[in-house]
C-alpha cells in the first residue's frame, strides 16, 4: 500500500521540477512525447500517471463507461453515413480529371502525396485538383453519393 502523502508530494512537487527532469519522468510513463505542448499540459498528465501507478487505474468497464459518455456529450458530431474506409501505407489513387491522370500516394504517417507535396486529407488533395470543394473519398471513387445511402 502506498502512503498518500507521499503521492501528494511528489505530484505538488512537479511544478518546481525543471523541464529536463519532467521530461524524464514523461518517458518513463509515455511511449512517445507529444508534438506540441504546454508545462502545465506534462504536469497534468503525469500527475495523473503518479496516482494511477501509487493506487490503480481505471477498471476497463469504468472506461468504456467514460468514453460512451464522452461520445453522447460531444458537440462534435461524426458526419459519416457510409462504411469507414481505410487505406493501407503505399496505396496509390488514380483519378482521371482533366483529362490527365492524378495519382495519389498514402503515406505510412496517415498523409497523402500528390506531386512532391503532402496533404492531411484526401479532400485536401481533390480541392487542390479540381480547384473547389470536394469529399476526397467521393472524388476518388472511395464512396458514394450520400443519397445512396439512405
Amino acid at each position: 500500500m502506498n502512503d498518500t502523502s507521499s503521492v501528494a508530494k511528489q505530484v505538488a512537487s512537479l511544478p518546481s521540477i525543471p523541464l529536463p527532469d519532467l521530461w524524464a519522468l514523461w518517458d518513463r510513463f509515455f511511449k512517445s512525447r507529444p508534438e506540441k505542448t504546454n508545462r502545465v499540459y506534462l504536469e497534468s498528465r503525469i500527475a495523473y500517471k503518479l496516482q494511477e501507478e501509487a493506487f490503480g487505474g481505471l477498471d476497463p468497464d469504468t472506461r468504456r463507461r467514460l468514453a460512451n459518455i464522452g461520445v453522447r456529450q460531444s458537440k462534435i458530431k461524426t458526419r459519416r453515413k457510409g462504411p469507414e474506409i481505410t487505406l493501407a501505407p503505399g496505396t496509390v489513387l488514380v483519378r482521371e480529371w482533366a483529362e490527365r491522370d492524378h495519382y495519389v500516394k498514402v503515406t505510412a504517417e496517415g498523409t497523402f502525396e500528390y506531386e512532391g507535396k503532402y496533404f492531411k486529407s484526401l479532400s485536401a488533395v481533390a480541392r487542390h485538383i479540381s480547384g473547389s470543394s470536394w469529399s476526397g473519398p467521393l472524388f476518388f471513387g472511395l464512396r458514394r453519393p450520400a443519397e445512396e445511402f439512405q
